[in-house]
């Protein structure tokens, strides 16, 4: 998606900032890591594969994410590119993928609203950030983006995606987590995030959702300690 190439989110714990080519070598490198490929189902790319998933990612409109950065130390009115979020700042990712929800489909709800599912995964893979407390901050925010932008995501997807329908609309947000891995489970859990069953599915996965209710921004913000900073990713 394009509608955050120019937006960082700063909170007390971390930095969102749009995934750019800068960062491509940082997160290639964390990828050759068999853990990391095993938690995130990922195959190993060439770096030259890298550099075109990463320019995938800005142009898809299916698909939304942020690399996750440590926080500067002193104060900013904006972010620069290569600077806060140089490789030694770097983190992990938070990712949004949406698609049509099948449920929709199958029920035939005519050309109004095309209804769609927002996949959340976030890795931390610098392993000395790990069991920080960083999940529940990443993931509040990125949520808290999400909904604040909503309107302008929906827009963009819809323009690529229209798919006979009138307009697209966010339903709900899901995570599909390996049963074995317990902590994801209850990070998301502790957000408001609901099992669907407790019987994982064909490939081990639990799934999670989190239905957009009445007023969805104010139930993520107060489970917040700070609203967000919104600053501009100046190149």
């Amino acid at each position: 998606m394009k509608i955050n190439e120019h937006t960082a989110l700063l909170t007390p714990k971390v930095l969102l900032v749009p995934y750019a080519t800068h960062h491509v070598p940082t997160y290639h490198n964390w990828m050759q890591d068999p853990d990391l490929q095993t938690a995130t189902a990922s195959e190993p790319l060439t770096l030259r594969e890298e550099y075109e998933m990463q320019e995938s990612w800005r142009r898809d409109a299916d698909k939304l994410t942020f690399i996750v950065c440590t926080p500067p130390l002193t104060e900013r009115e904006h972010i620069t590119a290569g600077q806060e979020d140089a490789p030694g700042s770097m983190v992990g990712d938070v990712n949004m993928f949406l698609d049509p929800d099948a449920e929709d489909e199958r029920a035939g709800n005519g050309d109004g609203a095309q209804a769609l599912i927002g996949e959340i995964e976030i890795m931390i893979a610098d392993r000395a950030q790990q069991g920080k407390g960083l999940g529940c901050e990443i993931l509040l925010a990125f949520m808290w983006y999400i909904l604040q932008t909503r309107t302008l995501g929906m827009k963009e997807y819809h323009c690529s995606n229209p798919n006979g329908r009138e307009n697209s609309s966010l339903r709900y947000l899901r995570a599909k987590i390996h049963k074995d891995n317990v902590r994801s489970t209850k990070l998301f859990e502790g957000v408001g995030f609901s099992k669907v069953s407790e019987t994982p599915n064909y490939f081990g996965e639990i799934e999670l959702r989190w239905t957009i209710g009445e007023d969805p921004l104010k139930d993520v913000e107060t489970r917040m300690d700070a609203i967000p900073r919104v600053l501009a990713f100046k190149s």
